[in-house]
């Protein structure tokens, strides 16, 4: 590195940067492209006032330059003021730290926000010096955790492969597990229900027709998307966040400078009853995946979360070629569907070498205790046991 001697800095917001030098970085060829981490999501989630200091979100991005200047790698982070839109819940520990004394937040937080989907997180293009870069970005990240004395560093929905380099820098591996849908080469929704066992499969016929009697399901993406449909559709979200959360994340205009920027990127799922919007779902669209993000209806009839949410979302994957269906996190519910187990990783580093030793012995036990239940909810997936 220091051959090199690449520039590290730190910035508050990432309106001042160019969003083809992040893209370059963040979606570079030859990796599957990612929309949470382009900068037309992030910069959007600032500047709808969705993560801001208002809302405990204060950016504190780190980017990497070579001397000639030319951004080479970006860690997207934030001073967070609580534990609220990480999905990686560590509010235990922070009553703990403040028990004996100390203050928890503000603390270090390298994620996307809102969004429970493992993804790259130190973005560096592929190359001979990737590896140089990313370690420039880890030490970029530590000096301001240093500098600001604060009690924790955390970085959320690691992929599998960053958790061995970030152990070994000294973060603790915590993990988790989440259920995706895989799209084994299907052709259509009855291909996919070939492969499920002879009850599980007339389960699944019967929710879908029980969701769709009397309704349209309608896929709206790209140029077709209105503004019409966000007021619809946010309509639908402050209603599910207010009952289930208590205060959604995201604001209205989040919505609109997300089909302003990126409306290729959009899916919504609505159903209609009549020319009346009853329900609905919001996706993003990867090169390889298809995420579920948020929902919510007017009108609960039976099975129509389902329907809306994890059956429309397989349609479309298995219409797209995408090779992934994630529909958020948790949800247990979701194994009968088709949507098997995946375990999910953050890594953490601590402050306290005291704490650090008790969340480390407590993250020891939790990890056998979550690939004991993976394994046990392997053996029980809806598939036919000869497929």
């Amino acid at each position: 590195m220091d051959a090199v001697n690449p520039r590290i800095s730190q910035i508050n917001s990432l309106a001042g940067v160019d969003p083809a030098a992040w893209n370059a970085v963040a979606n570079p060829p030859g990796l599957p492209y990612d929309p949470f981490l382009s900068w037309e999501f992030l910069e959007a989630m600032e500047r709808s006032g969705a993560a801001t200091p208002r809302t405990g979100w204060r950016a504190s991005h780190i980017l990497v330059h070579e001397p000639g200047g030319q951004l080479r790698a970006a860690m997207p982070m934030w001073f967070k003021s609580h534990s609220r839109g990480e999905f990686v819940f560590d509010q235990s520990w922070a009553e703990a730290w403040e028990r004996a004394g100390g203050a928890y937040y503000p603390k270090l937080l390298s994620a996307v926000p809102f969004t429970p989907v493992t993804g790259r997180r130190r973005l560096v293009a592929p190359g001979p010096d990737a590896e140089m870069y990313k370690a420039a970005l880890l030490q970029g990240a530590f000096q301001v955790a240093m500098e600001t004395d604060v009690s924790s560093l955390h970085i959320n929905f690691i992929e599998e492969a960053e958790a061995a380099p970030l152990a070994s820098a000294g973060l603790l591996i915590r993990t988790d597990q989440q259920f995706h849908w895989q799209n084994a080469g299907y052709g259509s929704f009855d291909d996919f229900l070939a492969t499920l066992s002879s009850d599980k499969r007339k389960n699944l016929r019967k929710e879908r027709l029980k969701a769709q009697e009397g309704l349209e399901f309608r896929h709206i993406t790209g140029d077709e998307i209105t503004e019409a449909n966000l007021d619809q559709f946010f309509d639908f979200y402050m209603d599910t966040g207010n009952r289930k959360w208590g205060s959604p994340y995201l604001t209205r205009a989040s919505f609109s400078l997300l089909r302003e920027r990126m409306a290729k990127d959009l899916l919504f799922v609505f159903a209609y009853d009549g020319e009346t919007a009853i329900a609905g779902a919001m996706n993003l669209i990867g090169s390889e995946t298809l995420y579920g993000r948020y929902w919510g209806c007017t009108d609960p009839r039976p099975m129509l979360h389902f329907e809306t949410c994890y059956y429309q979302a397989i349609d479309f994957a298995i219409a797209r070629g995408l090779k992934t269906v994630e529909a958020g996190a948790q949800g247990g519910h979701k194994l009968a569907r088709g949507y098997g187990p995946v375990l999910t990783r953050s890594a953490h580093w601590i402050s306290h070498p005291g704490f650090r030793d008790a969340v480390a012995d407590y993250l020891e036990r939790e990890r056998a205790a979550v690939d004991a239940d993976f394994d046990y909810l392997k053996d029980r997936t809806p598939f036919r046991k000869d497929t």
